[in-house]
């Protein structure tokens, strides 16, 4: 059965050297491309149209994959496709992924789109658990993830749930800890709001620089057995080959820098390494299959190709590529400042907009408290006016009735001669009118000095009702003159012409900026002092959370490692392998 499916393969691919075409399929980290391909094309051919179609110049860090059985292998440049393991199936499909990772990634990759699929295929390498990252990096790294897809934090606009269907920590942190989904969200929106100004670019390059330090980023693993068969982990990276212990991947037990190996060679399923330094052994391995021995050599040459070409002077084109990326960060630089320039002043001027409509709101409310005072005095001076004439009625009909008892009292007097009786009777009589009258009278001169009195606050009233006339006048009239003060103190028209979008790239710009980029290299240092500062607040924040049972082998090296101190650069140190018998 197994010769009969060889030569259904061995036919299938007869048919397709007869073929004048043949279709392919490239993944992307992003989307697919589909191409028809010529027969004779070779791997080199079908790699640079990829690299064509996505505008990709940093070619060298990049490869097609594709799965064989239960490995993977790379598309050889110099070799027909065709005549490559590649699948049967058509269209063909290989996976554009980077085979090479730089060792500085702010300093290596140069064009924009190099450093977005570096961003994500890292992300995806983290999500899915092949490199470890502990939960507080996790947090962090998911936040610059957050402002690469959606800018700068807006309360407004990214309020609690807009992450709800989002990817962002891997599964292994998250059972780790007794924190829902929304614990999780607030601290990352937390991280995420402290990133404001950035572009795109720039966070993915931040989430670039973190995961660089972590102990399994760029690092291809191979199960290999020692002369004694003992079985051991090869590690092969930017910097070097590094020795594990299967069970641990962070931390090598010797390492090899390529710029001490003298040479590296395998016959059959052996691998030799031969260092440098001659008194140093030679360290021999095993790998059990040959296409798996055909990869290590692969990563092996071109890691410690790329290592000697970072210490040499970069190549023309490297130099035209990152004097465009400088001139272009520079352009940039002068675009945000330009927009935020614009944006500062259309804030001004809403700011200014909304001062002026409060302002006229205020004026319309003070003008509406002022007719309101004008219709209580108004209401007022009508009651006064009432009252005073009430007080003058009474007065006059007082003053009317003191008169009567004088009269009555006169009258009283021609009668008191009748008799010594009746004249008791009458200066009785005489006396209590008399009393009467006094007190009519003082009743009299009391509603006088009242009506007085309320002609008085009659006239205050009138004189209240004038004055608030003038205010309502004054305030009625008011607005218009602020507004024309205000609409004078406005910034220029927004409207911006086509003059005011265009600048001039002048050489004394590109100093400046130049002497700017400069500036943020120095103050890499304090930003690094920062960014650790921000990890360990993470992890006490998260650390009362955590349930320790639940922790993997790997989260328990990490924190042992880092408790002694032990990190991804110190750890190359070991290099002798004289301390460690293979």
């Amino acid at each position: 059965m197994a010769s009969a499916l060889a030569a259904k393969l061995g036919f299938n691919s007869l048919l397709r050297r007869q073929a004048k075409n043949f279709r392919v399929r490239i993944c992307t980290m992003e989307s697919d491309m589909e191409f028809s391909c010529e027969v004779k094309w070779k791997g080199k051919d079908l790699f640079d149209l990829v690299c064509r179609t996505l505008g990709l110049r940093e070619t060298w860090f990049f490869g097609l994959q594709y799965n064989i059985k239960d490995t993977v292998a790379w598309l050889k440049m110099e070799k027909r496709v065709l005549d490559q393991e590649v699948p049967q199936e058509e269209p063909i499909t290989l996976h554009f992924l980077a085979k090479f990772y730089p060792e500085n990634a702010e300093e290596e990759l140069v064009q924009d789109i190099t450093q977005h699929l570096f961003f994500l295929q890292v992300k995806m390498k983290i999500l899915e658990e092949e490199i470890h990252c502990p939960p507080e990096a996790s947090v962090l790294l998911a936040s610059y993830a957050v402002h690469a897809k959606y800018g700068d934090y807006d309360p407004n606009v990214h309020k609690t749930g807009f992450l709800a269907e989002e990817e962002l920590l891997p599964k292994r942190v998250i059972n780790l800890y007794q924190m829902t989904a929304e614990m999780w969200e607030e601290r990352i929106t937390a991280c995420y709001a402290e990133h404001r100004g950035r572009t795109r670019d720039e966070a993915e390059m931040e989430y670039l620089k973190i995961a660089q330090d972590l102990d399994m980023y760029g690092v291809n693993y191979f199960l290999i057995r020692n002369k004694k068969g003992t079985d051991l982990l090869l590690g092969v990276d930017a910097l070097g080959l590094h020795i594990y212990e299967p069970d641990n991947r962070l931390t090598p037990k010797c390492s090899f820098p390529w710029n001490e190996i003298r040479n590296i060679s395998y016959s059959d399923k052996e691998f030799t390494i031969k260092p440098l330094d001659k008194k140093t052994n030679v360290f021999k391995f095993n790998s059990s299959r040959l296409r798996v021995n055909k990869l290590i050599l692969q990563l092996c040459i071109g890691n410690h190709d790329l290592f000697m070409r970072r210490r040499r002077v970069d190549s023309l084109e490297v130099q035209q590529m990152k004097a465009q990326a400088r001139e272009e960060r520079a352009r940039k630089q002068v675009e945000r400042q330009r927009l935020q320039r614009e944006k500062q002043l259309r804030e001004e001027a809403e700011r200014a907009r909304d001062d002026l409509e409060r302002r006229l709101i205020q004026l319309q409310d003070e003008a509406h408290m002022a007719n309101e005072a004008l219709l209580r005095s108004e209401q007022t001076a009508d009651l006064l006016a009432e009252k005073a004439q009430i007080a003058e009625e009474e007065a006059k009909l007082l003053a009317q009735k003191a008169a009567e008892a004088e009269t009555e009292m006169q009258r009283i007097k021609v009668t008191a001669i009748r008799g010594q009786e009746e004249r008791q009777l009458m200066e009785q009589k005489m006396l209590e009118a008399e009393m009467l009258a006094l007190k009519m009278a003082k009743e009299s001169e009391r509603r006088a000095k009242e009506a007085e009195q309320l002609r008085q606050d009659l006239q205050e009233a009138r004189e209240s009702e004038r004055r608030a006339k003038h205010k309502l006048l004054e305030i009625t009239s008011k607005p218009k003159n602020a507004q024309v003060q205000n609409i004078s103190t406005m910034p220029p028209d927004l409207s911006f012409s086509r003059e005011n979008l265009s600048f001039d790239f002048k050489d004394t710009d590109m100093k400046r900026l130049s002497m700017e980029i400069e500036k943020e290299k120095v103050e890499y240092m304090e930003k690094s002092k920062h960014l650790q500062e921000q990890l360990n607040e993470l992890k006490t924040e998260i650390e009362s959370l955590k349930m320790k049972e639940r922790e993997t082998p790997l989260d328990i090296i990490h924190n042992q490692n880092t408790e002694q101190g032990t990190s991804k650069h110190s750890n190359f140190k070991k290099v002798a392998t004289s301390s460690f018998v293979l």
